[in-house]
């Protein structure tokens, strides 16, 4: 369950201190403020992040992004833990 702070019906998008590095397995995410890495284990994943900026919501972002609905909790747990990294911020 994603922790309490993470709303899934507000928008969110990368924090712009944040580069993205394509991989085999999808992406290394390193913060130049905090300097924290982060890796997205799959290229949904990332296609996801990138896009969020574009949607009103996490939730509209994830009906778009064709994952399988099963899998959204997964996903917005994963979500929720970049934000608490700072790549994410709530726009």
């Amino acid at each position: 369950m994603p922790e309490a702070g993470f709303d899934s019906g507000r928008r969110y998008g990368l924090d712009p201190r944040v580069a993205l590095r394509p991989e085999p397995f999808g992406a290394l995410c390193y913060h130049y403020g905090n300097r924290r890495l982060n890796f997205l284990r799959s290229k949904e994943l990332v296609s996801l992040v990138e896009g969020l900026e574009a949607h009103a919501s996490v939730d509209e972002a994830l009906a778009a992004s064709g994952i399988e609905e099963s899998r959204w909790p997964a996903v917005t747990t994963a979500l929720a833990a970049l934000e608490r990294s700072e790549v994410l911020r709530a726009c």
